[in-house]
Parts: C-alpha cells; structure tokens; sequence
C-alpha cells in the first residue's frame, strides 16, 4: 500500500530536480532587491517552491475559514455532545494551520533561525495534531458505546497533555545539540531529525488503532465521525512511510540528498495539511454546525413505540364541564343497565350480553387516542365487572 505515495513523491521531486538545475545563477520571477534566502518563493526555474506556497496558502486559507465558520456558528451550538469537543476542534485547525505556515520555512533558505523553527516546530505541531486525533478517537468510543461525551476540558486538557511531551523532547534535543555542544542549528542528520519524531509515530499508530474502536457500539449516529478518523490516520501513516523513505533512503540513493530534503519535507508537510483538512476538519466543523435532529419526537401511528402509561387523564388534563356531566351520565345508565342483568327487546327476549361482556375490556375512544392509535390492553388492576 505504500508504493503509491512513495512513487508519487519521487515524481514530484523529479520535477523539482528538473526547475532547480535548468538555470541556478538567475532568478526568473524575482525581483533584483530580493534577499536571497526567498528566492525559492518566486523564482520560475526553481518551480517546486512556487507549487509549495500556493498549496500551503490555499491550506491557509481553508483552514482560517474553518476556524471562522466554527467561531460564527458557536452561539447556535446547543447539544452537549457537539459542544464538548469545540476545544480540541481549534487545536487541531490551530495545528493544521502551523503545518501549513511551516511549509514556508522549507522553502526558505536555511539559517541558524531558519533551522531551529524547523527543527522545533516540525514534531510539535505534528504531536499537537495527532494528539487532537487519539482524544477525538476517545470521545467517539464514548460517543458509540455510551451515548455520552467527555467534557471540553478534558478533552482539551489531555490533548495538551499530550502535545507538551513533544515541547519537552524538541526543547531537550535543541539544548543538547545547539546550545551545550555549540553546534550550528542547521547541522544534524537526517536520521536525527526522523529520531526525534519517534514520539509523533507512536502517537499516530495508537490514534489509528484506537479510531478502530469508534465504530464498534449501538449508537450508530456517530460512526460516520469514526469512519472519517480511521481515514485521516490512515493516510497520514502512509504519508509518513513515503517521506521518511524519501528522506532517510531515497535522496541518497539517488544522489539527490542537497537538492531534495527541503522539498521533501515541504511536500510531506502540506500533504499531511491537506489529508487533516479534508479528512477531519471539513467533517468535524461540519457536524458541528449541522442542526440536530428532534430523535425523539413520539409518532402516533407507529406501533412498535411503547405505549403511553394509562391513567385517570381527567386528573392531569382540565376537561370542559359538559365533558363531565356527560361522563357522569354514561357512568350511571351503565350500572343502570348492569342492575337489569340485560337487555330486553321485544320477542327476542332476554339477552345475556351484559354478564358476558362484563368481564371484557372495553377502551373508549379517548384511550385509543392516547395509546397512539392503537387499542390499548387492561390495566393490571382490571378484574372485570362483577354482577353479583
């Protein structure tokens, strides 16, 4: 499964070896009081720069206008379960965002500053990314099997949790290196770099094989969202798999090492970007925003509903007062009639309907109505009526 994006990245930087060594000691598209560190933001010889920014500046753009839908539509947001998760929700845009603003530091040339941001920044945002994803993944198992979400400060705060045991891994790596062995910041190795980005893997690993819970439970409403987030962990694990190949093994092999880390990196970034924004964000943000719906509104005319509890309904309900006399004078001709023990009617005699039908329970109109249309059963304290 992995090829794919592997032979897709090498096909991308074949097309940045090819702009890059057309024509090195110009700069088509710049201007001439252009420091030379952005060349790569406008020169046309060295394309791959130019398709870069535009992608990542489109993922900006996306990404801002996300984060402001999901702030309009705020006060509108009423249920608790969609509420819960807005925190960890402008994390991950905030993240998302990081990613895209980092991309723009890989085409720039490197410095001292340059590389510290890279070097910092890479596996912080990544963390703060994923860690938005194993949270999210929590939720939804909670979400699937119980019906009930965590709170927003839970979330957000375990999230957070997560993302500064990155801080701390990134901060110590520049510490022992730049600041204690005096080394420039732009001198590592590239598996020192794929190093200290152990943490972000194993946070994206248990994020996927915990998203495989989200869709295992009776409340089928939030499976959808679980869908979504095994697709986003899954891509993101391919596209880690292609640019470490690149990186580690690939730039080498074909003697590209110089010419292709940054586009490397750069590539790897605003893919990942992208795969968030439509895998996840799109989805969440619109989840979040999307109305309700009234699941419990009771219909009448629907059988397998439970039935509504019988009760005395003129002791909750006012009913008109003519309601009640005429109640009171059905209720006497019936014990009227249940004294005669019968009917009689002319030559037909006799009729023994009212012993027999005593002991069957009759429901009026109103308990039809009430029991949503259909005919109701006799309460448990029903015995039948006794004529002796």
């Amino acid at each position: 499964m992995t090829p794919f994006p592997t032979v897709a990245l090498l096909l991308l930087l074949f097309v940045v070896g090819y702009g890059s060594s057309e024509n090195s000691s110009t700069s088509r598209g710049c201007g001439l009081d252009l420091f030379p560190q952005y060349v790569y933001l406008c020169d046309l010889d060295a394309i791959w720069g130019i398709v870069v920014e535009a992608v990542a500046g489109a993922g900006v753009l996306t990404t801002l206008l996300l984060m402001l839908i999901l702030l309009a539509r705020l006060p509108f947001i009423k249920e608790k379960e969609k509420k819960s998760p807005l925190g960890i929700h402008f994390l991950f845009l905030f993240g998302t965002l990081g990613l895209f603003g980092l991309a723009f530091a890989f085409i720039i040339q490197e410095d001292e500053t340059i590389c510290s941001v890279r070097r910092f920044a890479w596996g912080v945002l990544f963390a703060l990314c994923f860690s938005c994803l194993l949270v999210q993944a929590w939720r939804l198992r909670k979400l699937v099997r119980h019906g009930k979400s965590p709170s927003g400060w839970q979330l957000a705060g375990v999230a957070v949790c997560f993302a500064l045991v990155q801080v701390i891994i990134a901060a110590e790596w520049m510490i022992l290196t730049v600041v204690r062995d005096g080394k420039q910041a732009c001198r590592y190795e590239p598996m020192d770099f794929a190093m200290a980005s152990i943490y972000v893997m194993f946070l994206m690993v248990l994020a996927l094989g915990f998203s495989f819970f989200t869709v295992c439970g009776k409340f089928k409403k939030w499976k959808k969202n679980g869908v979504c987030l095994i697709l986003t962990s899954f891509f993101s694990i391919l596209l880690w798999v292609a640019w470490l190949t690149m990186y580690l093994y690939g730039n080498n092999e074909l003697r590209r090492r110089d010419q292709w880390s940054d586009p490397t990196l750069a590539i790897a970034l605003v893919s990942s970007g992208w795969v968030f924004v439509i895998f996840h964000a799109i989805p969440e943000v619109h989840c979040s925003i999307l109305p309700s719906q009234q699941e419990n509104t009771p219909n009448y005319f629907d059988t397998s509903q439970p039935r509504m509890r019988e009760t005395a309904f003129e002791d909750d309900l006012q009913l008109p007062r003519s309601y009640m006399e005429n109640k009171a004078f059905s209720m006497d001709e019936h014990n009227a009639a249940l004294r005669t023990a019968g009917f009689r009617n002319g030559s037909l005699g006799s009729r023994p309907g009212a012993p027999f039908r005593s002991n069957v329970y009759q429901p009026t109109e109103m308990a039809v109505v009430l029991n949503g249309g259909t005919i109701p059963t006799a309460p448990p304290s029903y015995t039948g009526r006794h004529l002796w």
